[in-house]
Order: C-alpha cells, then sequence, then structure tokens
C-alpha cells in the first residue's frame, strides 16, 4: 500500500483540483450569466462576486492540481466549500440543493485530508514527512 501513496495521491489533488478548475472556467466563460445566477440567490455584489469567486476556483484549482502551497490552498478551498454550502445550497433545501450540499461537505473531507497530510508525490511542495 505505501507504494500507491505516490499514484493515488497526485491522482486524488486531480480529482479535487478539477471541478475547481472547472467551475472557474465556466464563470471566466460567461461571468454576466453568473452574476445574474449569483443575483437570483441573492449573493451580495454579484457582479463582484462573481469575479472573485471565479480567482478562487481557478488560482486555487491549479494551484491544488500542481501540489504548491497545498495545505493552505486546500483549507481556503475547504472554507470556501463550507460557506457556499451552508449559505448557498442548505437554504435552498430542495433535492438539488441539498445534493450541492452534501456534495461540498464531501469535497471538504477530502481537502481536510489535504490540510492534514500534505500534497504528496509529484508535487511542487514534494513529499511530506
Amino acid at each position: 500500500m505505501e507504494n500507491a501513496k505516490t499514484y493515488l495521491t497526485p491522482l486524488a489533488r486531480l480529482l479535487l483540483a478539477s471541478l475547481f478548475v472547472w467551475a472557474g472556467f465556466g464563470k471566466l466563460m460567461n461571468p454576466a450569466g453568473t452574476a445574474q445566477y449569483f443575483a437570483s440567490l441573492s449573493v451580495p455584489v454579484p457582479n463582484i462576486a462573481v469575479w472573485v469567486v471565479m480567482i478562487v476556483e481557478l488560482v486555487g484549482g491549479l494551484m491544488l492540481l500542481v501540489g504548491f502551497q497545498a495545505r493552505w490552498v486546500a483549507l481556503a478551498l475547504a472554507i470556501f466549500c463550507l460557506i457556499t454550502g451552508f449559505a448557498i445550497h442548505l437554504p435552498g433545501g430542495d433535492l438539488a440543493n441539498m445534493t450541492h450540499f452534501y456534495k461540498n461537505l464531501s469535497i471538504t473531507g477530502g481537502l481536510l485530508y489535504v490540510v492534514a497530510f500534505g500534497a504528496g508525490y509529484l508535487s511542487v511542495d514534494g513529499p511530506s514527512k
């Protein structure tokens, strides 16, 4: 199993990061539409929030992907997931929002593993001791 760390930690980072990079890229391709969606959810200053969220998702996702400052980035993304889960998805209360809420909790769990154990192998940070 020790040998599995070599391959599973970068794969885990890839899978975790892919969600953030994909979501950030989607917002980059349609910031006006995303701002309208944010406004429909009563997100404060949606025209600014869309750019903040986009940067968090894209930059955070790419940093996690390559394993640069992975523990700090994973902590920031975990907090981001908890905030969006509790502030946006949980109040929605319908089945789709509850699915997204629990998805955010699950992703937070994966990110907390990165916080606890580091980026692992094949990362800028290098394997954690």
